[in-house]
């Protein structure tokens, strides 16, 4: 094994087309072949082949969490990697990216949106359950070797709910493909009227699965607040029939949403936990006004008023209704429009590739050591 040469294990239980972690770990690991390196997946057996064209694919039980974890813990003796660098909670690993956050922390937050029944029943949800036992096997027990967090909020929650040394954790934020999200805008005429837009009408987008968490409610009340000509377009999986309103439009699943962005006007995520949305990063790459809340680890990066709008709290609807009116000016959203580009460019693709390199070489080092 030398730093110039690595075989990288990549681990992710379950598939799905629309998901942001898959797409991501797509990316990455195209990004660390192109770079000379040899990368290899475990995953379970809705992987299709065709979806991983990087490297060698070993299949375990995926039934749930826990027997995932059980087979890649004996797996990974004979794992044939020099470093292995899970997306998914497991027991133990020598490189941990806490891409969907910390479980503790979601239930914290969304137990404050719940009643006190619910709060009681979620507690002996058996899927709950097994992500913290997961989580305390690779924070509190230091199963992983060292951390990746998507943001400095997750990376504040991993000390605090766990107490893992906070310099074995490092925090590196998503990247985009910033060169396919950049002709966004140049179909924009096209596209609105594809959605049956008029040229007075605010398009404000959603996009996310997970529309309970992502506060889809909320923006739909937010939007309908506002009146006027203002539009909520949905894109992603979710209950339909719970979300219903006269001002949405569901679009469902939009594999390539470049279009969809340079369509809109205002990108609207109000959620009550996200570690770092990539939906934001990649409206903020084609100039959108991004309003989203302070549970995001995305709002790190942009300010309030600058680049869109930071919500403390996603049920604060006059100060939704607010932010969506503010940016429903359209000198506002053409000023802010450049400014989010440039932005955006510090966080394409590339750069995420090469601080997780940086990462991995060291886990491999750490684990040659041992």
């Amino acid at each position: 094994m030398t730093a110039e040469h690595l075989t990288i294990g990549f681990a992710r239980r379950g598939f799905s087309s629309s998901g942001g972690a898959e797409a991501y770990l797509k990316r990455l690991a195209r990004g660390v072949v192109e770079r000379g390196h040899a990368a290899r997946l475990v995953t379970t057996g809705n992987w299709p082949p065709n979806e991983w064209p990087f490297g060698p694919i070993t299949r375990l039980n995926g039934a749930s969490p826990i027997s995932f974890a059980n087979e890649f813990a004996r797996l990974q003796p004979t794992a044939d990697s020099d470093v292995m660098l899970s997306l998914e909670r497991v027991w133990q690993c020598d490189v941990y990216r806490a891409g969907d956050g910390v479980h503790r922390a979601w239930l914290e937050r969304r137990g404050a949106h719940e009643p006190a029944f619910q709060k009681i029943v979620r507690s002996f949800n058996a899927k709950n359950r097994a992500a913290v036992r997961l989580e305390k096997s690779l924070f509190a027990k230091r199963g992983a070797g060292r951390v990746i967090a998507n943001s400095r909020m997750v990376k504040d929650e991993i000390v605090r709910f766990y107490g893992y040394p906070s310099d074995k954790i490092s925090v590196i934020y998503n990247g985009v493909p910033l060169a396919e999200l950049r002709n966004a805008q140049g179909e924009r005429d096209r596209s609105r009227l594809n959605l049956g837009l008029r040229d007075e009408d605010i398009a404000v987008l959603f996009v996310g699965s997970g529309w309970e968490r992502k506060g889809l409610s909320y923006a739909i009340e937010a939007v309908e607040g506002c009146g006027g000509n203002m539009r909520l377009l949905v894109a992603g999986r979710g209950r339909e029939r719970n979300f219903r309103s006269r001002v949405t439009q569901f679009l469902g699943v939009v594999p390539d949403p470049a279009w969809l962005y340079g369509a809109a006007d205002i990108f609207l995520l109000p959620t009550i936990y996200d570690p770092f949305s990539n939906a934001c990063l990649e409206a903020l790459a084609v100039g959108l006004p991004v309003i989203t809340t302070i549970s995001n680890g995305f709002s790190e990066i942009i300010e309030d008023g600058l680049h869109g709008s930071i919500i403390s709290d996603p049920r604060n609807g006059p100060t939704l209704r607010e932010a969506l009116r503010f940016w429903s000016n359209a000198a506002r959203r053409q000023e802010a429009r450049q400014r989010n580009i440039t932005l955006a460019a510090q966080f394409d693709m590339s750069r995420n590739i090469a601080e997780t390199l940086d990462v991995l070489i060291q886990g491999a080092a750490s684990a040659e050591s041992t």
